[in-house]
């Protein structure tokens, strides 16, 4: 049976914290998502949703602070902006919407976050792995570059 690779990029003050305590709370959720903790949700680059996918996600969770309690005044707004043009993005790119979610989730709502994780892992199960063309997989020229011009630097 197929078993989705989610990647959750989860806000430090809200989203994270309330992993934090669904864990401490022992509540059991779908293994199958790998928390990725950053400062807000509104410093998550695009890149690093399409890098996600693109090196093996099925799907993809970006938790933040509710709208109005941001540590960082404004971040969500900013996250969110970002989430709806990724969407576009991603539907020109042949890959299902239902792939990238997000959700506000607050410190104290542990239970949200096990919801949110079993709901995200049955809806990617449903849809299947994603086959991603090659052409999307390769890594692009720059990064290609850096790689090449590190293991030439490095001394052997």
């Amino acid at each position: 049976m197929f078993e989705p690779r989610i990647v959750a990029f989860f806000c430090n003050w809200c989203t994270y914290t309330a992993a934090d305590l669904a864990g401490t709370s022992r509540l059991t959720y779908a293994p199958n998502a790998r928390i990725v903790r950053v400062m807000c949700s509104g410093r998550i680059d695009p890149q690093f949703v399409l890098d996600a996918f693109r090196k093996g996600a099925d799907g993809v969770i970006i938790g933040g602070c509710h709208p109005g309690d941001c540590h960082y005044q404004e971040g969500n707004y900013k996250a969110l902006r970002r989430y709806y043009l990724l969407r576009e993005l991603l539907e020109q790119m042949g890959i299902e919407k239902e792939r990238l979610r997000l959700e506000w989730i607050s410190a104290s709502e542990g239970d949200k976050v096990k919801r949110v994780i079993d709901e995200m892992t049955e809806t990617v199960r449903k849809l299947g792995p994603l086959n991603l063309p090659a052409a999307l997989k390769k890594e692009p020229a720059a990064e290609q570059e850096k790689v090449s011009g590190a293991a030439q630097a490095a001394p052997v």
